[in-house]
């Protein structure tokens, strides 16, 4: 049984809703020609047609639905002591996760030689790589001479 009640609406109904949209939408839009100038009143009226569009490709329905569903959700997220109880298990395995990672990486609850590895503070798998720094060419150095001269003849 559903906390929220579903309510249900003919075509009628959505067809007088998108009349009302409309209509009001069109008085605000005639109100905002008035004040503000014809780009203001067009816009206003561009966002009046909108509710009848919708209406005749049936996504007011669905826009409908979408909110209905919506609500529905949260109100058994909200209420439901099942729903409060996922998430709770979801948390559990998600510390769970994290733990086994913390544990892993100190290795405590490690099988083999990775743990003695690791207690005694060299790891055989990874090898330690020093960075390497490379010297510049004289190539590069002659790239820059050549930039510096063009930039002197324009005068930078």
């Amino acid at each position: 049984m559903p906390l929220v009640a579903h309510v249900t609406l003919d075509s009628a109904t959505w067809a007088a809703l998108a009349l009302v949209l409309t209509v009001v939408g069109g008085a605000l839009s005639w109100v905002a020609w008035r004040r503000r100038g014809i780009a203001a009143g067009l816009r206003g009226l561009a966002w009046t047609l909108v509710p009848v569009a919708a209406w005749l490709t049936g996504t007011l329905k669905l826009a409908a639905n979408i909110v209905n569903d919506v609500l529905d959700w949260a109100a058994r997220l909200a209420f439901s002591p099942s729903v409060w109880l996922g998430i709770v298990v979801a948390g559990v395995a998600v510390a769970l996760w994290f733990g086994s990672g913390l544990l892993k990486a100190r290795g405590i609850g490690t099988r083999g030689e990775k743990r003695a590895a690791v207690a005694a503070g060299q790891d055989q798998g990874a090898k330690a790589v020093k960075p390497t720094r490379r010297k510049p060419a004289k190539d590069d150095l002659e790239d820059l001479d050549d930039i510096e001269a063009i930039l002197k003849r324009h005068g930078i």
